[in-house]
């Protein structure tokens, strides 16, 4: 009985230092730094291809994809977006981020090539607009029963 006692607190102390070491690994492995690249811009070698002032919507399209994001207009411009994020625990950081601009005149050839980087953006700050509508904190049972009285049977 002794013998069957001491081996089965080694095999939980064995397991406890098992689980203490896998425990040690894991928050060591949460501690790393981890990059997600996002998106797709086309290398310069393939906008080098591009001849601005022959080249047409179709032809960027075969030579360097198809757009990320197309502008809101009709024929508007190409716009290639990519992005690296650095992921560290639980916070995220945007780390790199590149965006091409293919402009095209009313002819839908290439008017202009412009590269962007994370450096050149601004931070625009979001605002929220909200309209009154002057009824707050009426229930409609309360916004029904303070009607009664006001309705003109000429104006309805």
């Amino acid at each position: 009985m002794i013998l069957r006692a001491t081996g089965y607190r080694n095999g939980v102390r064995a397991g406890m230092r098992s689980a203490a070491a896998l425990m040690l690994v894991a928050g060591l492995g949460a501690c790393t730094a981890q990059y997600r690249n996002h998106g797709y811009t086309p290398s310069d070698a393939d906008l080098s291809q591009i001849v601005v002032g022959v080249d047409t919507r179709d032809s960027v399209a075969e030579t360097v994809g198809a757009p990320s994001s197309i502008g809101l207009l009709e024929n508007s411009d190409y716009y290639y977006v990519s992005s690296k994020v650095r992921l560290y625990g639980t916070s995220a950081k945007e780390v790199e981020r590149k965006l091409v601009a293919i402009s095209f005149d009313g002819g839908d050839v290439v008017r202009n090539i412009e590269t962007f980087a994370l450096e050149d953006g601004r931070v625009v700050p979001l605002t929220r607009r909200v309209t009154n509508t002057g009824i707050t904190d009426k229930t409609f049972l309360r916004q029904l029963l303070g009607n009664i009285g006001n309705f003109r049977p000429g104006g309805v």
